[in-house]
């Protein structure tokens, strides 16, 4: 057997692993992320590195390969847990080695620590004095406004005298020779961490949350650790438990990822964490420096931290001993990567956690549909949460069927029960939440007399508008068919896309409400550092009476004024041509619904749609995830798919149109006669078949065998023709259509 073995942890040598022999006596020790010492250059000078890869053969040639000397045993193997859990990206969902290695180790370059200085008194007061009476009777105006600051404060610190102060480095100089002050350089850690200490209480854990604390430190007390989910509604209380449990691992000295789907989250959460854990806690995403990203790493490392908070990617923050990763929001599409290695956050957390011997918990109001299926199945322990902490009930729920409306002569985006609760809130100096659902917004059709959407006969998804050629798309199979121009189920000519955006709201909003203070959550209003929190915190100091958004806006938050949520077209992603639709739909308004009457104030959601009878609507107003659960589990069985199946969609891409489709017909075939028993489902276009002038094919393989997947993946691998104008790219089990 031989090893890849890298010598140094940096980007420079990412593509220069060297390859050693493992000698008999050291097989069973050897795995990637194995430190070991190697004989390396012509002195066979020993040093060590980390094994990458290990193999059955080499092909290199005409060079004795040395051995590895020995196994190197490491009291904090962090480093060599991340290189393992590197070649476990790479080995399930098809990357190589390299782009592992970036996915896991993303901070490669050091920087230089920020370094304070400060100015001390290094005398006597009465030499002070006498410093001072000099430099008045000198005229020394700027070595005067230093002593007399001196006499008031023993400590200064430098940019203030330097600046403020005015005064020159060459006095400054002088003072010090002359035993004076003293000049004091210390390095420290950059802190994106700023905020104040909150007034929040602590809050008593109810007879539940007790008994879910209970059962976790028993578990921890046997040295037993599992993946945990926590399904809590809306209002739970799910955070406070989380820090209970959290209290616990920090107790015995382990440390604490804690994942949030969104950097929108980032803000509240890290105040109810820094309220408990003070510095001990920091946050590591994309909105930090390069610096601040690699000061929160060295703290990480030197034990300085005890939690961290981010999105996914803080999943790979280089703790020494991690005690419990916790996911909140768990069903959240942000924790699978889109780009390669296209990995899920909750598959890898699971794999980090048994590298550390670390427990997971796994939360949401509304669990993803292949988590809950676990618990069923018993892989998980289900914790269930059903009572709003504070006792306050679920917001009222009222489904307004927009088709009515329509026949009324209510061509608004808002019905008529949403404007007069509305006026009814503004009227009571109360708050509104406007939640517009454009997820899977792709151009697709729907009539707005009757409700039908224009939908796939063969795939039960909807059909994408394509404005070019003016036809409806499948972008599963590819039928098509021409652009009705009246509904061919009703007869009405309202068949069109919906057009309605955040923008359009808050226009309708300002027009109908002229009193009404109002702020916008998107894309657009969040592109400057800091404004998403400045929106939220004028809309939680009630500053705004009004918040518009898109998703943004239903996930996490928690105002105590807000006792209207209105839920513009519900039903809009249940238009999307995916079989994830009915899961997605369901999720957002559960969870748009959760936003109401979390305070004293009893909540109302008004829920618009044009297909009021569909049972992700119904189960979401009722929040009766269980019901919602059953019916989704049945047709996913009947169907197909995750979690009774498992999919590996394989994409080929090149620039050369007929290499790319011949190319992925070639590779469909080889696994149709390679794996028998997989089911192969294309070839095709992809859904969108043309990038930058990149063409794309994909054809998926399903099977109820995960590891038959893996082994698909695997031989296309080492199948594939190295062509520089190929591209070849997995995914396991995705998220959106491919």
């Amino acid at each position: 057997m031989y090893a890849k073995v890298i010598i140094d942890i940096s980007v420079e040598s990412l593509d220069r692993p060297f390859t050693y022999h493992i000698p008999d006596r050291l097989a069973t020790g050897c795995h990637p992320g194995t430190r070991v010492t190697v004989p390396f250059g012509k002195s066979n000078r020993l040093i060590q590195g980390y094994i990458l890869e290990i193999t059955p053969d080499t092909n290199i040639t005409g060079v004795q390969i040395k051995d590895i000397t020995d196994i190197v045993v490491e009291q904090h193997q962090t480093q060599g847990r991340l290189i393992e859990l590197a070649a476990f990206i790479k080995e399930q969902y098809g990357s190589t080695m390299n782009t592992a290695l970036k996915t896991v180790l993303p901070i490669k370059k050091a920087y230089k620590p920020k370094e304070k200085k400060t100015i001390k008194t290094a005398c006597s007061r009465d030499v002070l004095m006498d410093a001072y009476s000099q430099a008045v009777r000198k005229k020394q105006v700027a070595k005067v406004r230093l002593l007399k600051e001196l006499l008031e404060e023993e400590v200064l610190d430098h940019s203030l005298v330097t600046g403020k102060l005015g005064v020159s480095s060459a006095t400054l100089s002088g003072l010090e020779r002359s035993g004076i002050i003293k000049i004091i350089s210390e390095n420290y850690f950059r802190n994106p961490v700023v905020i104040s200490k909150s007034n929040e209480q602590d809050i008593e854990l109810n007879d539940t949350q007790l008994g879910i604390l209970n059962e976790f430190k028993e578990d921890l007390d046997n040295d037993i650790h599992k993946t945990y989910l926590l399904h809590g509604i809306t209002g739970s209380g799910k955070t406070v438990t989380y820090i209970s449990l959290i209290k616990e691992v920090v107790k015995r000295k382990r440390q604490v990822v804690v994942l949030i789907p969104e950097i929108a989250l980032t803000y509240q959460t890290l105040k109810r964490f820094y309220h408990y854990f003070g510095e001990r806690v920091s946050v590591l995403n994309s909105s930090l420096s390069a610096g601040e990203k690699y000061d929160q790493c060295e703290r990480a490392k030197k034990g300085e931290i005890d939690v961290i908070i981010g999105p996914r990617s803080a999943l790979f923050t280089p703790f020494p001993d991690i005690g419990l990763i916790v996911i909140d929001e768990e069903h959240e599409n942000s924790y699978k990567s889109e780009s390669m290695p296209r990995y899920h956050a909750r598959e890898v957390a699971k794999k980090l956690a048994g590298l550390h011997n670390a427990s997971v918990v796994l939360g949401s109001a509304t669990p993803s549909i292949e988590s809950y299926h676990k618990a069923m199945q018993g892989e998980y322990r289900l914790w269930t949460m059903d009572k709003r902490a504070t006792g306050a009930e679920l917001s009222k729920t009222r489904i307004v069927d927009m088709r009515e409306e329509l026949k009324e002569g209510n061509k608004s985006i808002f019905s008529n029960a949403l404007k007069q609760g509305i006026r009814d809130r503004l009227d009571k100096n109360e708050q509104v939440m406007l939640f517009l659902n454009r997820r899977g917004y792709a151009g697709f059709v729907s009539c707005r007399s009757c409700g039908v959407v224009m939908r796939c006969p063969h795939c039960d998804v909807s059909l994408s508008e394509h404005l070019s050629t003016g036809k409806l798309v499948c972008h599963y199979c590819g039928y098509e068919e021409k652009r009705h121009k009246i509904c061919p189920k009703c007869g009405s000519k309202y068949l069109l896309g919906f057009k309605a955006g955040t923008e359009q709201i808050e226009e309708e909003v300002k027009k109908l409400f002229p009193d009404a203070n109002t702020s916008r959550l998107d894309a657009d209003t969040t592109r400057q550092k800091g404004s998403l929190e400045k929106i939220l915190e004028d809309f939680s100091e009630k500053k705004t009476n009004v918040l518009i958004g898109t998703q943004m806006i239903v996930k996490g938050h928690d105002f105590p004024d807000v006792t209207l949520v209105g839920i513009v077209a519900a039903d809009m992603s249940l238009a999307l041509n995916d079989y994830r639709a009915g899961e997605r739909t369901f999720q957002l308004i559960t969870q748009a619904c959760g936003r109401a009457g979390r305070g004293d104030k009893s909540g109302e959601t008004i829920i618009q749609t044009y297909q009021p009878d569909n049972y992700a609507i119904v189960c979401s107003a009722a929040q009766d995830y269980k019901a919602f659960y059953e019916e989704e589990i049945l047709y996913r069985q009947l169907a197909g798919y995750p979690p009774a199946c498992d999919i590996l969609a394989v994409m080929v891409t090149s620039p050369d149109k007929n290499l790319a489709g011949k190319t992925c017909e070639a590779m469909a075939d080889y696994i149709i006669k390679k794996e028998p028993e997989a089911a192969v489902i294309g070839p095709g276009k992809a859904g969108i078949g043309k990038i930058n002038d990149i063409y794309r094919f994909v054809f998926y393989i399903k099977s109820s065998d995960s590891k038959l997947l893996v082994r698909c993946k695997d031989e296309l691998e080492e199948g594939i023709n190295p062509l520089s104008n190929i591209q070849v790219f997995f995914d396991f089990n995705p998220m959106n259509p491919v």
